[in-house]
């Protein structure tokens, strides 16, 4: 089973692994708009559609006189409501975007250091048999280590915190020291944009699920867990 690696819940059934992953695309969310380049550029009031509890929390910390409304649909489903005016802009991922051909749609790829990304994000991985060698073997041409070592510190984070695809909880793991080592950075917010809690550590590539746990040890003791309580609660 071929899944985007931003949706996985972060604990495998039992018999099930996640052993390939694909070289990863754009991480970046992508801001879609046909009437600003940014999201800096819109007026106060301006409607910004997004699904994500992560972006929303990022987005209203920086912009708070923007209105960050829910939608849900595809990505089709999604843009069409854009263009019938339903919004000013949208935030989507660019990889989604740009995997489906729709690369002209992104206005604008917002930075890593606005908006943090899921864990996963951009990452393509493969699910099979734990026991199934044989298809194992034969899938291994495809995979990419280093994204692999990224993801793997990310989702570590993630499992740590108990958080999945619908909690405002960002990671992201880039190499650094010529891809020796990986530097996490993490995030823990309120939807409202009331409070984000930023955390970041470094460690060697072979040592990713370690620091992913780190990261998130961080964030829980600046308070991640009562934020993410209240989460699940509403």
């Amino acid at each position: 089973a071929v899944h985007s690696m931003k949706d996985m819940p972060v604990l495998q059934p039992a018999g099930l692994t996640l052993d390939t992953y694909l070289p990863r695309e754009d991480v970046r969310d992508a801001f879609v708009s046909p009437r600003a380049s940014g999201l800096g550029d819109l007026p106060e009031g301006a409607r910004v559609g997004t699904s994500s509890l992560r972006r929303r929390a990022q987005v209203l910390v920086a912009y708070p006189h923007l209105e960050v409304v829910e939608f849900r649909g595809n990505v089709q489903t999604r843009l069409r409501k854009l263009d019938d005016g339903e919004y000013d802009a949208i935030i989507l991922a660019s990889a989604g975007l740009l995997r489906l051909g729709l690369g002209e749609r992104i206005r604008n790829h917002i930075p890593v250091a606005d908006s943090l990304p899921a864990g996963g994000q951009g990452a393509v991985g493969i699910e099979l048999r734990s026991d199934d060698r044989a298809t194992l073997e034969l899938l291994q041409p495809l995979h990419h280590g280093a994204t692999a070592e990224r993801v793997l510190a990310e989702r570590a984070l993630n499992r740590r915190l108990q958080g999945g695809c619908e909690v405002p909880i960002a990671a992201y793991a880039e190499h650094v020291d010529g891809g020796s080592a990986l530097w996490l950075r993490g995030l823990v917010g309120r939807p409202d944009g009331t409070t984000v809690l930023r955390a970041e550590g470094r460690a060697p590539a072979a040592e990713a699920e370690a620091l992913g746990i780190a990261v998130a040890e961080d964030l829980l003791g600046q308070g991640a867990e009562a934020i993410l309580a209240e989460v699940y609660n509403r």
